[in-house]
């Protein structure tokens, strides 16, 4: 079957108002980058005329400028699923224009084919290769990518030219039954391949395949600072004094990163520590640093469902990609974030938080408990089911206008039941065994930083401690509203609720 090369406008216009409209990608990686920069310009043009024109927009993750920054701006989006980092998109949500449900990442290929969110009417997907009946191989992210092509009706392909060389052999398409008819996924290693290295689509629903030569346009993140060096070392202490004590096996575990500045300090600690031994990782992303500490032999394994890699590091990746092709596996993001996975191998899960309370709860997603900031990602898949949970950030934000540290958190993602280990570049808080006071007094003296220290330690005076979990609920929230109120957490003045 020969299937048709069209134009970017040509397969906007087969995406109507009110499509369900899944993609390929996770992170900016794989994700489509001409179709939809056409489809923004066709909402614009509708909207011009008084004609409506929205999609419900479903993704593997985040994505890039070229789809939640163009559709946003085009407001070209009603519903948006399960996660965001552009500008825009936030704007947008933070806004009511965009409604938005922030998913877990391992539950979205699921629950579309569940029927949770209606039919998938289009799916546009990024191919480095394809044959004519249908056999793709897709490009550096993964996503829900199979299952999205699987209950499309129609799909269009965006072949990309932009890498130099095949990524044919690095993916492992699979796909769980569902229930009740679901048997255990099979990756007991990071290094297990458990589908196909080629995604079969069924030739009759593609319209046509859209040349593309755009790159992710990922920045390469800051270098590190004097407080994410210290946050990195703080880990990595950590790690290789559980290491030393016999809390972690001696062949360590694999590890599973987040994504962002205080991620790559470190993961690149643990490269140049030698207490840690070489590793391998099962995650959802992988970075520059895993690249580079591939090379130097430190990392010996990634599974992986995207290569979030700055263009630059893409670049250096593709001219040595002989060198990766036995050391990288892509996966869909309900494998590589599978709790029943995660749970079995046993991983260090390490991710960050907005903020954290005295007695563990972490808020990683909602300024002030109501600003959207990016979502939950999969940071709950990892931190519930692994071997050891860690959490970290800077102690203060703002020149120390915000403590990072409050005495309740605005907005829980991940309850106390699932964070083990606090980290600042103040210092450790192992949770572990203790009860709420124990673990209030703990993350206290260690990760709050020195001037909101005694801000706490009258909070916390000024609960009553007969109660299992000691708050004063007229008094929880001080620090929030001296910042909305004053403009500065320190303000806050727990006299007056004495």
């Amino acid at each position: 079957m020969s299937i048709p090369f069209i134009t970017a406008e040509e397969a906007a216009s087969y995406i109507k108002n009110g499509d369900n409209v899944g993609m390929s990608g996770f992170t900016a990686s794989g994700t489509p980058k001409v179709v939809t920069v056409a489809l923004a310009q066709r909402a614009k043009e509708l909207h011009e005329k008084g004609e409506p024109f929205k999609i419900n927009l479903y993704t593997g993750a985040s994505t890039n400028d070229h789809v939640d920054g163009e559709l946003s701006r085009a407001k070209a989006v009603n519903l948006r699923i399960p996660y965001q980092g552009h500008k825009d998109a936030r704007n947008a949500i933070n806004n009511g224009e965009i409604a938005y449900v922030d998913a877990h990442l391992s539950h979205l290929s699921q629950d579309l084919r569940y029927g949770f969110y209606g039919d998938i009417d289009v799916a546009i997907i990024e191919a480095t290769e394809m044959s004519p009946n249908g056999e793709v191989i897709l490009g550096a992210g993964l996503g829900m990518t199979p299952t999205v092509a699987a209950l499309a009706k129609k799909v269009i392909i965006e072949y990309s030219s932009y890498y130099r060389t095949s990524f044919r052999g690095f993916h492992d398409n699979y796909i769980p039954l569902d229930p009740p008819h679901r048997r255990e996924i099979p990756v007991y290693r990071p290094s297990d391949r458990i589908g196909s290295t080629v995604l079969k689509i069924d030739p009759k629903k593609i319209i046509g395949i859209v040349p593309s030569n755009a790159s992710e346009s990922i920045h390469a993140f800051a270098a590190c600072d004097e407080v994410t060096q210290k946050i990195g070392d703080n880990v990595c202490h950590f790690l290789a004094s559980q290491l030393k004590e016999g809390k972690i096996p001696k062949e360590f575990l694999p590890i599973q990163s987040g994504v962002g500045n205080v991620a790559n300090a470190v993961l690149y600690g643990l490269g140049e520590n030698p207490e840690i031994p070489q590793f391998d990782m099962y995650t959802e992303v992988i970075q520059d640093a895993v690249m580079h500490l591939m090379e130097e032999g430190k990392c010996r394994f990634a599974s992986t469902c995207a290569l979030t890699f700055s263009d630059d590091a893409m670049l250096h990746f593709m001219d040595n990609i002989d060198f990766f092709r036995d050391k990288i596996l892509m996966r869909p993001g309900e494998i590589s974030n599978s709790p029943e996975v995660v749970r079995r191998l046993g991983l260090i899960a390490m991710n960050t938080a907005l903020e954290a309370d005295i007695f563990g709860n972490v808020n990683s997603t909602h300024v002030c408990g109501t600003k959207m900031m990016n979502g939950i990602g999969g940071s709950a898949d990892f931190s519930r089911n692994a071997y050891l949970s860690i959490f970290s950030c800077p102690s203060i934000q703002k020149g120390g206008k915000i403590s990072a540290i409050v005495p309740m958190v605005s907005h829980v993602d991940h309850s106390e039941h699932s964070v083990k280990i606090l980290v600042t570049e103040q210092g450790v808080a192992d949770l572990r065994g203790k009860n709420p006071i124990q673990r209030a007094e703990t993350i206290i003296e260690n990760c709050a930083h020195p001037m909101y220290r005694e801000l706490l330690w009258d909070y916390l005076k000024l609960c009553k401690k007969a109660t299992h979990t000691p708050h004063t609920l007229s008094a929880a929230f001080a620090l929030h509203q001296a910042l909305q109120e004053k403009g500065d957490m320190l303000q806050a003045d727990f006299a007056r609720y004495v």
